[in-house]
């Protein structure tokens, strides 16, 4: 449903996505957590791209505000945020070198050197985020150099069809092509073991990210002949889930060849499963709708917060087992007893419930101020 260029449809998608970025983080079982991981973070690279606009081809310079905008400024401001108070959580335990992520990786408190060359590399190369309690920042660069690659390809495909005469291609030709383009870098990048040495990680997200941008706006573009139904749900469904248990991929930064040719097909089939369930969602009323609705439309303090909210579960379970409070300090949530406690059901709403609940209440106390003062 369309209300204005409000899509609560997307919304809604962008709800599940949210969501299962948080169940990926939370320590939760293995199977759960793979078949997440097949289309929740593409997931975002495809609703970014549905409403990418051809006006933007001879309107760059909007475009590129507008990433700016949404996405290298909020990435400035909170990484900035979290390089200030990263040796502060040291004093007060939240951070510390003696628990860290499972595989026994700890943080340090930051030297005033090596805090003004993370803030260099944020400014510079959007990277140098604190691991721990920002390690999901990576999206933001992500989705800035990709939707900007996504228009540069266009720009050139475009500038190539017009001197062919194909100025049609637009719709469908050219967005095809650049996508196959993607999947051809990204090939050429893994089965080599290539760096694109100036982006942090070394642009396999970003390339990947072009393609996923890139299925968006072809989705778009077809939208009116997608028929949704219940029989090709489940297929998308079954073949997400298939791959995810015999051939699992994601966007993991180090992915080589036989992960990346395992990842387009059921990041699109996820995409798609989502699709459908969310129209029908949104053909409905009720709370479930008006949550997810919102939850879509707020996904930003979910992804900056979710891992600081998970302290509060550590705290609980803490209690719980009698652990040692210094546990507070493990990424992303406590290992211990993980693999055979419910916890990451906690984990799952405070970090998603938290962040929103604070956003809900700032939000009715600024407008509670606003009537008063006017």
């Amino acid at each position: 449903m369309e209300t204005g260029k409000h899509n609560t449809t997307i919304s809604i998608c962008k709800a599940v996505g949210i969501i299962l970025m948080v169940v990926t983080h939370s320590g939760c079982p293995r199977a759960i957590g793979a078949f997440a991981f097949e289309f929740h973070m593409p997931l975002f690279f495809i609703t970014a791209g549905y409403f990418f606009s051809l006006r933007y081809l001879d309107d760059e310079a909007s475009f590129v505000k507008k990433r700016i905008k949404g996405l290298y400024l909020p990435f400035l401001k909170w990484s900035v945020f979290f390089l200030i108070i990263h040796n502060w959580m040291f004093d007060l335990g939240i951070l510390n070198e003696t628990y860290g992520n499972a595989s026994g990786g700890v943080t340090h408190p930051s030297s005033w050197h090596q805090m003004q060359q993370n803030l260099w590399t944020m400014v510079t190369a959007m990277g140098g985020y604190d691991q721990f309690l920002a390690g999901a920042f990576w999206f933001f660069r992500g989705l800035f150099v990709a939707s900007i690659f996504y228009l540069l390809l266009f720009k050139a495909f475009d500038l190539a069809a017009s001197k062919a005469g194909k100025t049609s291609w637009r719709n469908l030709a050219i967005p095809f092509a650049i996508c196959i383009a993607a999947l051809a870098l990204a090939a050429w990048k893994t089965s080599e073991g290539l760096r694109v040495i100036n982006i942090i990680q070394g642009g396999y997200r970003e390339i990947m990210g072009t393609f996923f941008f890139g299925c968006g706006f072809i989705f778009r573009q077809m939208h009116n002949k997608y028929k949704i139904t219940w029989w090709n749900t489940a297929i998308f469904a079954a073949t997400t889930f298939a791959f995810s248990r015999f051939a699992p991929a994601s966007m993991a930064w180090n992915s080589d060849f036989q992960q990346f040719a395992r990842l387009p097909l059921p990041a699109v089939c996820g995409f798609l499963m989502t699709y459908n369930i969310s129209t029908w969602i949104d053909r409905s009323k009720g709370r479930i709708k008006q949550f997810l609705v919102f939850c879509g439309d707020n996904t930003l303090p979910i992804f900056v917060f979710h891992l600081v909210a998970f302290k509060a579960v550590s705290l609980i379970k803490i209690w719980w087992y009698g652990l040692d409070y210094l546990q507070i300090g493990c990424h992303t949530v406590i290992h211990e007893h993980s693999n055979d406690d419910c916890f990451w059901i906690l984990y799952t709403i405070a970090g998603v419930g938290l962040p929103l609940g604070c956003t809900y209440l700032a939000r009715k106390i600024k407008s509670h101020v606003k009537s008063h003062i006017s």
